[in-house]
């Protein structure tokens, strides 16, 4: 990733730790609805971690991105009728990643640097500035963001995974608001490299 090294290092700590920490509830006894939520946000934010390693790493091919994140966005639209609307948010996440790994191949020489063509002010196509779609998603995100941090200061002692049709056992106050605030500010921060 583009930018400082100890941001990327931040970035896939963060989410990485999210990914891991929402595959373990997926494992977990859960229900259904809450499996699938858990599911797609461990694909989210371990995926998320490897895209945001740092230059100078192994580098995964940007079509491999593409695809494990283009399959994470119909996964989450698969799970829309019974995980509620939330997927929606999932599909438009793991949309944003496709665009940022083909924007990756495109920006980088033979399509295997991820990252290595990002600059402050040119785009994936090569326009001067931020492309539309690039301020469009980094305004949701930060909104989203806004969003899940005023639910968790809002309703202290109540769990994510219940207002979000999870249900059930031993989660953390607030915890899956928490993850979908990682994995949004995650987002936003790989979504400004472009």
């Amino acid at each position: 990733m583009h930018g400082p090294a100890v941001v990327s290092w931040l970035l896939v700590a963060v989410c990485g730790a999210t990914g891991a920490y929402r595959l373990a509830r997926c494992l977990g006894r859960v229900p259904p609805g809450a499996r699938h939520t858990a599911g797609v946000e461990a694909a989210m934010g371990l995926g998320m971690a490897v895209m945001a390693l740092p230059l100078g790493t192994p580098r995964v091919p940007a079509p491999v991105f593409a695809a494990l994140f283009g399959g994470t966005a119909v996964w989450a639209l698969y799970g829309l009728r019974r995980s509620g609307t939330h997927c929606l948010h999932h599909a438009l996440e793991a949309s944003a990643m496709v665009y940022m790994a083909l924007a990756m191949r495109s920006a980088a020489p033979g399509g295997h640097a991820a990252h290595a063509g990002h600059t402050a002010g040119a785009g994936p196509v090569g326009s001067v500035g931020v492309p539309l779609l690039t301020a469009v998603l980094l305004a949701y995100f930060a909104a989203y963001a806004l969003r899940a941090g005023t639910r968790l200061v809002a309703v202290p002692g109540r769990c994510g995974a219940d207002r979000r049709g999870g249900g059930g056992g031993g989660c953390a106050p607030g915890a899956s608001d928490a993850c979908g605030l990682n994995l949004a500010m995650g987002s936003f921060a790989m979504l400004v490299t472009l």
